[in-house]
């Protein structure tokens, strides 16, 4: 076999080997490191201090000389370089700073209190729970970035009042699922900032581009709603004066001002400190998290059990995210070496695809790989995949990287792999089915489609913000 042929091989052998279930970071780091030794094996390199070696060795030394000859190969150099590469990267310094910002805030019991106002504010508006739920899961999953999170808590919170205010379960469910994955686009997103490490795109960029396709996302499912709500009331009853009791309107914005403001302030405080150049992403992640950790002594809600497990959540997930580039950087540089790359641009090329095929076909294949894979695999992994292409077909990684965003929503949302739904249904009510969140969450997909659409037609909505702030 050609090395070609082989690191074509060696692809298809990471994909049989996740879909049977295998650690993906340490299978990259395993099938790089093993198809490497061969790529880069030089016996004489690796054995030559055998020249060193006189009739009157012992064995002892014939068999040391050759275990250090044997891993003496440049794949294991190539492994200690990528792992240095990875943990000194500053932009990967702002993943557990806002890891831990979403996880404090998780537990500071402020979303209770915003969905109960946003609840009360929105009564006169038609499905208000629906929009009060979909708004309070837009800044909490700005907040905090973890789909997981958001999907659970707001499940837990808002899912069995809106059932009880006789909400469609399927519609009801399909709002939560959709909103709860809105942290992965709407900056400051964890999503955006491993894009950017690895793409190379600057993430002040990447945040200021994806601030209008969030608003424009948020915005259609709004409409969703609503829309829903006054063609078929019944799916959205109005609320009582029991279930939703006249606020005086000074109480409403007392509530106001210490639910909704104080969440909202820290977002804007972090974001808008990276949009106008008052600080690095990751000084702004410092000052989320420090923020969300006085918003729990606010609230009353820090203790010392809390602190500890958002540290401990936080350490696994960045070990996580570390590892995965780790085993991604080895895999892919092993790939690239064996002319696996070269293969693949070859190919694509001889399709002949215009710039705008070329983009739909990329979309559609990181929509199927988000059937089996969570986003972040998808991004470390395969996303570098098309990322030589790009300048091929003269489309900016800014642009690219702003579809796959908004394609990832669709991940957590497509049947049969959509982990939002699952979430949702491991703490939902025994009444409520799988297969209606499925059928609540398909509007909401069609949504997604929708703003991507929008962003290819209008591709100006995710150059405005950058080009003002920073010129071209």
């Amino acid at each position: 076999m050609t090395d070609p042929q082989i690191a074509l091989m060696m692809l298809g052998l990471f994909i049989v080997f996740v879909f049977l279930g295998f650690p993906i970071a340490f299978t990259l780091m395993a099938m790089g490191i093993g198809f490497g030794y061969y790529a880069y094996f030089d016996a004489r390199r690796m054995w030559r201090s055998f020249d060193r070696l006189d009739e009157t060795a012992s064995t002892w030394d014939s068999w040391s000389t050759w275990l250090e000859g044997f891993i003496n190969n440049r794949i294991f150099d190539l492994f200690v370089n990528q792992t240095y590469t990875v943990m000194s990267n500053e932009v990967l310094t702002a993943v557990p700073l806002f890891l831990f910002m979403g996880y404090i805030v998780e537990r500071a019991n402020i979303v209770d209190r915003l969905f109960s106002t946003l609840n009360i504010a929105s009564k006169d508006l038609p499905g208000s729970m629906g929009v009060a739920a979909l708004i309070t899961c837009a800044l909490f999953a700005t907040a905090t970035g973890i789909v997981g999170a958001v999907v659970t808590l707001m499940g837990l919170l808002a899912l069995p009042q809106m059932l009880k205010a006789r909400y469609n379960p399927s519609f009801a469910s399909g709002i939560i699922c959709a909103g709860g994955t809105l942290g992965i686009l709407i900056p400051p997103s964890i999503m955006l900032i491993v894009y950017a490490a690895a793409s190379g795109v600057s993430i002040v960029r990447l945040y200021a581009a994806a601030l209008l396709p969030g608003l424009v996302l948020v915005g259609l499912y709004l409409v969703y709603v609503i829309g829903r709500s006054i063609l078929q009331p019944s799916v959205a009853p109005r609320p009582s004066k029991d279930e939703v009791p006249d606020m005086p309107l000074g109480k409403l914005w007392m509530m106001i001002v210490t639910s909704f403001l104080p969440l909202a302030f820290l977002i804007l405080a972090v974001l808008g400190s990276i949009l106008f150049g008052l600080a690095t992403p990751t000084e702004a992640a410092s000052i989320g998290a420090l923020g969300g950790i006085l918003l729990a002594f606010v609230y009353r809600a820090m203790t010392w059990q809390r602190l500890r497990e958002s540290v401990y959540l936080t350490v696994r997930t960045t070990a996580m995210v570390c590892w995965l580039f780790v085993g991604s950087y080895v895999f892919s540089a092993v790939f690239s070496y064996l002319g696996g790359e070269h293969v693949i641009s070859e190919f694509v090329q001889s399709l002949n695809l215009s710039p705008l095929m070329f983009l739909i076909l990329a979309q559609l294949i990181i929509f199927l790989l988000g059937w089996p894979l969570e986003w972040s695999e998808i991004i470390i992994i395969f996303v570098p995949i098309f990322l030589p292409l790009l300048a091929i077909f003269e489309v900016d990684p800014l642009f690219f990287g702003i579809l796959v965003a908004l394609n990832l929503q669709t991940s957590f949302l497509t049947p049969p792999m959509a982990m939002s739904a699952y979430y949702l249904k491991g703490i939902a009510p025994p009444e409520v089915r799988l297969t209606q969140i499925f059928s609540g969450v398909m509007p909401f997909l069609f949504c997604v489609l929708v703003s991507m659409v929008l962003m290819y037609v209008f591709p100006q909505v995710v150059f405005y913000l950058p080009e003002l702030f920073y010129g071209r």
